[in-house]
């Protein structure tokens, strides 16, 4: 296995355990169902600088993995991916505990980045579903449509919000590091 698709993996499983066993030491009340990875790496949750070192490794790695796949579209977008992801890391949601204050900047920054991010990672998805031939035109436009239902629900239903983010992590992230491959047609 090549060096990259190991970081990848480590990553991956990374994201894996933190986003769920951080729960059990995150504040009282959090729940995998209803509360976000963001809520996770918020301001004044505890152990919060443990999810936002993930969100800085999946973004460095989406980075890296789009960079190389010599398509200048991937680049551009994999580039804006990334780093709203990292962004995320430096700039914390509020918190979700009343006895800790707000920096109202940070939370602003933190929504704009974390929208930036989704956003960024569908027009990844629907260029690679374009410019790609077989299979991987076909899972390229799926994840365009994932992308898009899953967010819609998050919205719809709150109640499960954290398992709608959870699922859509995966689903990102397993098809950015592992299943991607870029057409080398269109690679400069």
């Amino acid at each position: 296995m090549k060096k990259s698709k190991k970081i990848s993996l480590f990553i991956f499983c990374l994201f894996l355990v933190v986003s769920n066993g951080l729960a059990l030491f995150s504040f009282a009340g959090y729940s995998i169902l209803s509360n976000t990875t963001s809520h996770l790496g918020a301001q004044g949750s505890p152990y919060s600088w443990v999810m936002n070192i993930v969100f800085i490794c999946l973004g460095v790695m989406a980075i890296s993995i789009t960079y190389h796949s010599r398509i200048r579209y991937h680049q551009i977008l994999g580039v804006v991916f990334g780093l709203s992801l990292v962004l995320t890391g430096f700039f914390k949601h509020a918190p979700l505990v009343d006895s800790v204050s707000v920096n109202q900047q940070h939370d602003l920054i933190h929504s704009i980045f974390a929208s930036l991010t989704g956003f960024s990672f569908t027009l990844l998805t629907a260029g690679h579903g374009l410019i790609s031939r077989g299979m991987q035109r076909t899972v390229g436009i799926i994840m365009v449509f994932v992308a898009i239902i899953i967010s819609i629900a998050m919205m719809t239903f709150p109640s499960i919000m954290g398992m709608l983010q959870r699922v859509m992590f995966v689903s990102a992230f397993g098809w950015l590091f592992f299943y991607m491959k870029a057409p080398k047609n269109r690679q400069i």
